[in-house]
């Protein structure tokens, strides 16, 4: 006798009723929430309108600065050494621009740049004031800039040394090593110790020197520190006794 082995079906019956009556449910839903979902839906849009146009205005943003950045430097680098009007033209062109960036952005990358630039061009135009103030703004602005931080508070030395105030000039060198990363450590130490010669106090002078040797002994100026400090050395030493006249010979 024969058994025939009954396969289950590899499908069940689709339950369409019930099948409607979710959609009819669904689409109930849907109009009952009809006003919500739109709102959410033109928020989203108008979101993403507004992120993208705040993207597109500050991409033009950036991109203004950057020409602007270009055309002042190309009038500060190609001033002509043989025609003293143009090359003043020139620098004034310059500072205009530097001025234009700083004041309409000053968010931009190209800032930063410009600020340290403006004060350059204004210590070569001798309006050293004006110049001053130019670096205590990047100061204030962009203190977080420690790449140029440093090469700014250099810069703010010697445009107090222009104006012959030696403190202040101290205090910008002084401010230079203590700056994380600063680059140009050596040249401020040399500094410190270039004024304290000039204030005619030995001590301090040999004491920046030896800083510079001892933890900048690549620095370029590490010879002529080695050299200085060996002159002040010299001027510290007593100087020697002289020699007792010797006595009369007896005739």
């Amino acid at each position: 006798m024969t058994y025939r082995i009954k396969v289950p079906p590899r499908t069940l019956p689709v339950d369409e009723a019930h099948l409607v009556s979710n959609l009819e449910h669904w689409l109930d839903g849907v109009r009952v929430y009809r006003g919500p979902l739109l709102v959410g839906a033109a928020i989203l849009v108008l979101a993403a309108g507004i992120v993208g146009g705040v993207l597109w205005y500050d991409s033009q943003t950036m991109q203004k600065a950057q020409d602007l950045e270009r055309e002042a430097t190309l009038h500060y680098f190609t001033r002509p050494a043989d025609d003293p009007k143009k090359s003043d033209t020139n620098l004034k062109e310059a500072v205009t621009l530097y001025k234009r960036i700083v004041e309409e952005y000053p968010r931009t990358a190209t800032a930063p740049l410009a600020a340290f630039q403006l004060g350059n061009a204004l210590v070569q135009a001798n309006e050293l004031d004006a110049a001053i103030e130019a670096y205590k703004r990047f100061v204030l602005m962009y203190g977080s800039n420690a790449s140029l931080l440093g090469l700014v508070q250099q810069r703010l030395g010697y445009a107090y040394l222009l104006k012959g105030d030696r403190d202040q000039a101290a205090k910008a060198y002084s401010a230079v090593l203590d700056v994380p990363g600063a680059l140009n450590r050596d040249h401020a130490l040399f500094e410190l110790a270039r004024l304290e010669e000039s204030l005619s106090r030995p001590e301090g002078a040999l004491a920046h020197y030896q800083d510079l040797m001892k933890n900048y002994p690549n620095s370029p100026l590490a010879n002529e520190a080695a050299v200085r400090l060996k002159v002040l050395e010299v001027k510290k030493s007593p100087d020697p006794a002289p020699a007792s006249p010797a006595p009369p010979k007896k005739p």
